[in-house]
């Protein structure tokens, strides 16, 4: 159903691919828009045990294309250093392609947007988090991705300087 990849050298593992996800703080979700144009949104997320998490209003384009279709796909990229006088860049990132659906319980919300949550401000006291999290409460959207396939590539230079580095 999914394609191999076509330059399988600069594949990173399973294990590399999760470590991005984990470690990012951004990523652009594709689903199928109005009149079945792409639409690409940045997002931030997090990820555990194979799903991704993202919030959103309880309206809106991305809501209406996930309810038309839940497939979708998620570009994360860790690295991205532009090489001029090379006319390349040295880069590393992860697609994942999955379903998406919206997290009806209050229960399953809440806990999805206390990671959330937790992920971009380690630093807040519990009490600041759940009181903010109330004010935005009404509005807010929960989105599960379940990750059917996943897939990293970088650059050969760095597949070469991994590999050094492991013989060292």
């Amino acid at each position: 159903m999914f394609r191999n990849m076509r330059r399988s050298r600069q594949e990173l593992d399973q294990k590399a691919c999760e470590d991005i996800l984990n470690r990012g703080t951004s990523g652009v979700l594709a689903v199928l828009g109005d009149e079945d144009y792409p639409y690409a949104v940045p997002l931030s997320y997090y990820y555990e045990e194979g799903k991704v998490y993202f919030h959103c209003a309880k309206s809106g384009h991305k809501l209406d294309a996930i309810r038309k279709s839940p497939k979708a796909s998620f570009c994360v990229i860790e690295q991205d250093q532009v090489i001029p006088e090379r006319y390349t860049t040295h880069y590393r990132s992860v697609i994942v392609f999955g379903t998406v659906r919206i997290l009806e319980g209050d229960t399953e919300k809440r806990a999805a947007v206390e990671k959330l949550a937790d992920k971009y401000a380690p630093e807040a006291s519990s009490d600041y988090r759940d009181k903010y999290i109330e004010k935005e409460w009404a509005p807010l959207c929960m989105l599960e991705m379940t990750v059917k396939h996943m897939t990293g590539k970088e650059a050969m230079k760095l597949v070469r300087e991994r590999r050094l580095s492991k013989s060292r």
